[in-house]
């Protein structure tokens, strides 16, 4: 999966299905998706919070876009998180955590997306293993279904997960050639208590974790089902 800000709560069940996790930062980024922005509840309304680039367009890779050098941007974004949960019942426990992902000061976008990535990956006690795409598999060359096939095969994978929606870019029996699995994760995004607050769907992860306590959390992480 493309690194993305803060994703939703299927991006980390996705990867907790998983024994390694391919962050693939060294493909063509997307405007207006969601690698650098992720959308928050402030009043019963979606918010969108965004990471500020340079020169970013989708002629350049991840892997090779920077930051905005302008580092008032972290405090403001901060604030509205505060703005939106400062009376979330896991609000004392869960911003520290936000506020160590947000004031990273990684320039690169990729290392300053992984970083935020990793934190929650330790928050989640996860032992599925993170792997960057632009670090060490050299085979950018190859394009689509084609290379996530040469990744499976060069990590030993048995099986491939991938999100549901992809269902319409990737063959079963294309894989099955070369002894790989491809399975579907289909989320499980049940609704969860917001307070006064409108509950919204597919929000950040920041949204989950502000209103679900630990326990129920890891049963919401787990909740995904394969297909």
């Amino acid at each position: 999966m493309q690194p993305y800000f803060l994703p939703y709560l299927g991006y980390f069940q996705l990867m907790a299905q998983a024994d390694a996790f391919v962050v693939y930062d060294d493909v063509h980024f997307i405007n207006r998706g969601w690698i650098n922005r992720n959308r928050i509840n402030i009043n019963g309304r979606a918010h969108w919070i965004t990471v500020p680039l340079q020169q970013a367009s989708q002629n350049r890779l991840i892997c090779d876009i920077t930051l905005s050098p302008d580092s008032g941007w972290r405090g403001k974004l901060l604030k509205s998180v505060q703005q939106a949960y400062a009376r979330a019942p896991q609000f004392p426990r869960i911003y520290p955590l936000v506020e160590s992902v947000v004031r990273c000061q990684e320039a690169n976008l990729s290392d300053y997306l992984y970083h935020g990535l990793a934190v929650l990956h330790a928050h989640f006690g996860l032992k599925t293993e993170l792997i960057r795409s632009s670090r060490g598999y050299g085979n950018a060359q190859t394009r689509a279904q084609a290379r996530i096939v040469d990744i499976c095969r060069r990590e030993g994978a048995s099986t491939y997960i991938n999100p549901a929606g992809g269902s319409g870019l990737y063959d079963r029996g294309t894989f099955a050639e070369h002894g790989i699995e491809l399975a579907f994760l289909h989320p499980g995004l049940a609704p969860y208590a917001t307070g006064r607050t409108p509950y919204l769907p597919g929000l950040s992860i920041v949204d989950v974790l502000m209103h679900v306590s630990p326990e129920c959390m890891t049963e919401r992480l787990f909740s995904g089902t394969l297909s």
